[in-house]
């Protein structure tokens, strides 16, 4: 059927003017769309336009109005929604946040021998469970485990899918029913309302809190040591500080109570650094290997955070302790995919040669990128941005701090630059203009998200490494 789309309008009054679905599928415009996003996809796009132009026409409006004359209009909405709806909602973004490791925006980003591992495993079977060497059954911990032993210096490792999960695994495996001991200074609560007390309670174990909010002393855990005591716990507050009067004790301290009671000493760690940041200029962050040193039985680590690599939960320790803890039923429940497998093992071999980690480690190059770089390319992109809001805003390159993010090193931040976009609008506009340019921004194919502080938008730079093909956005910002 070749009926213009001008013709469709029907004289009947009010909402009977529409065409009905089926005269619009027919249209010969249509053809591309159909065989791009196939009849059910085209029709229920012809049915949401046909819904919103009657509720127009209900809500007052001439149906001459609604329906527009012409024969492209119809098929280029169509297009548009149809593309809107295909639009994959995980998309990837620009990170201006000045936050690198930022949860909202998946953490890490991972290094390309990472990449082309997943790559690798989504596309040909792979060895997950399957020994090459003898032909039968494997363990897919065994795919990390030798470099994880080899990394943090434990005798044994196992991974699962979160640092979360970790924490509750190795509390149900070895403290159910039974007491855990923690400083009340170290029940910490991180984003989406995740508390320690609640993993503890949900494990099936007895939080026993000692201390106070700033100051928890060795004999507080000795007090509260009696026959229904599991284990000894130490949490890292990784996500906040308290500062000025305060006291905490130290690993190899506890480490020596609890064997003294024959009691395992678990070490929640967080963060995940493997390796010492201080030789690259970063506030120091406490290692496994460091903990295993001074004595922790247990220590569980996150693999998104600083450590670089896919979400994951690693546990590494005494070999006896992560036996037990594999033949537990929740181990299965919450192993990790091959995908996340893949990831780890190629990010964990990253750290074997260490004089190339900060150059193929995507996470640490981010964070250890020097301040006159960041200013350097600021100011070359600057110019393309002021053209781009040329008459709409104000564009300059302003020092700033970036912060690690994902509740590692809260306080302390980065020497970094950004281009700063002030709008020209009168105060009582302002906060509009600011809006819409942020809006403007995160509109594009590859939305660019930044933040707004002190009445203008903040671009920090520190993250941007597609110099290229953030530029070549910047022109769909122009003014018409």
């Amino acid at each position: 059927m070749n009926e213009p789309l001008s013709t469709l309008l029907s004289s009947r009054p009010g909402p009977a003017a529409l065409p009905p679905v089926g005269r619009l599928l027919a249209l010969s415009a249509l053809a591309p769309l159909f065989a791009r996003h196939g009849r059910d996809a085209v029709q229920s796009a012809v049915r949401a336009l046909l819904a919103e132009k009657r509720e127009a026409i209900l809500a007052g409006e001439a149906p001459e109005a609604v329906w527009a004359p012409g024969d492209a209009w119809i098929a280029s909405d169509l297009r548009a929604r149809l593309e809107a709806a295909g639009r994959p909602r995980l998309r990837p973004v620009f990170n201006l946040t000045g936050t690198v490791l930022h949860t909202n925006l998946g953490r890490a980003p991972m290094a390309d021998e990472a990449i082309e591992a997943v790559t690798r495993a989504m596309r040909w079977p792979v060895t997950l469970e399957y020994d090459v060497a003898s032909g039968g059954r494997g363990d897919r911990d065994d795919l990390v485990e030798p470099l994880l032993r080899e990394l943090a210096g434990a005798e044994a490792a196992t991974v699962v899918n979160n640092c979360a999960a970790a924490v509750l695994l190795m509390l149900h495996a070895l403290a159910r029913r039974r007491e855990v001991i923690v400083s009340r200074g170290e029940l910490i609560e991180i984003g989406g309302a995740f508390r320690m007390p609640d993993v503890m309670s949900r494990a099936g174990c007895r939080l026993v809190e000692i201390g106070t909010t700033n100051r928890t002393h060795l004999r507080d855990y000795a007090q509260a040591i009696n026959p229904k005591t599991a284990m000894l716990m130490k949490v890292h507050a990784s996500n906040y500080a308290v500062e000025g009067f305060t006291a905490s004790v130290a690993e190899r301290d506890l480490a020596e109570l609890a064997h003294r009671h024959e009691l395992p000493f678990a070490v929640d760690l967080g963060s995940g650094s493997l390796v010492d940041l201080a030789q690259w200029g970063l506030p120091p962050e406490p290692t496994p290997r460091r903990s295993i040193a001074v004595g922790a039985d247990l220590v569980a680590f996150s693999g998104d955070k600083l450590l670089g690599g896919p979400q994951a939960g690693l546990i590494v320790g005494r070999r006896e302790l992560i036996a037990k803890i594999r033949k537990n039923p929740m181990k299965r429940a919450l192993r990790a995919d091959k995908m996340t497998l893949a990831a780890l093992e190629a990010t964990l071999r990253l750290y074997q040669n260490p004089e190339r980690l900060r150059e193929r480690l995507t996470a640490l190059r981010l964070l250890t990128r020097p301040q006159p770089d960041i200013e350097a390319l600021a100011q070359r992109l600057r110019p393309i941005m002021a053209n781009a809001f040329a008459g709409r805003a104000v564009v300059e390159v302003r020092a700033c701090a970036s912060q690690i993010g994902s509740g590692s090193l809260p306080v302390e931040r980065l020497p970094s630059a950004a281009l700063v976009i002030v709008p020209n609008a009168n105060s009582r506009a302002a906060s509009s203009a600011l809006r819409a340019l942020e809006r403007q921004l995160r509109d594009l194919p590859i939305p660019v998200i930044g933040r707004v502080h002190d009445g203008a938008l903040w671009l920090d730079l520190r993250c941007l490494e597609d110099e290229a093909g953030f530029a070549a956005q910047l022109a769909a910002t122009a003014s018409p």
